[in-house]
């Protein structure tokens, strides 16, 4: 299936957010098109990946509305611990969300969104949880 909106985008211009990041991935966005039309997403919520020049996640950004939902959060940038709370918090959506890009998330992350997920919740727990902070 093709899509014009794109997994990962390569940046054409410098990045406004606060990282050193060459690229985006998308992770999470609201999908608003009947499953028989062609992809439609409304970025009212949004999770983007952020990555280096080597192809690192380094931080993520959220939308503003999913900063509100979160008392404890007050930027839209994150990375370390924090980015990984959130991520956990919203790892089903994000997994639902990246079936729909599961070829290209493939080729870049070498498994699909679903084993990924899985692997990284795991992994991701067990560091926010061991976070001393």
């Amino acid at each position: 299936m093709s899509h014009e909106i794109q997994f990962v985008k390569k940046y054409s211009r410098e990045s406004k957010s606060p990282f050193d990041d060459a690229s985006t991935s998308l992770w999470l966005a609201n999908v608003v098109s009947e499953p028989d039309e062609a992809l439609t997403l409304d970025y009212s919520r949004y999770i983007y990946a952020h990555r280096d020049a080597c192809g690192r996640i380094i931080g993520i950004s959220i939308s503003k509305s999913m900063v509100a939902e979160h008392p404890d959060i007050d930027s839209q940038y994150l990375s370390g611990v924090p980015m990984l709370a959130v991520l956990l918090f919203y790892i089903d959506e994000i997994e639902a969300f990246c079936e729909h890009w599961a070829d290209e998330f493939e080729s870049f992350f070498l498994l699909p969104p679903d084993l990924f997920f899985e692997i990284a919740q795991w992994r991701w727990n067990a560091i926010v949880v061991n976070d001393d902070s």
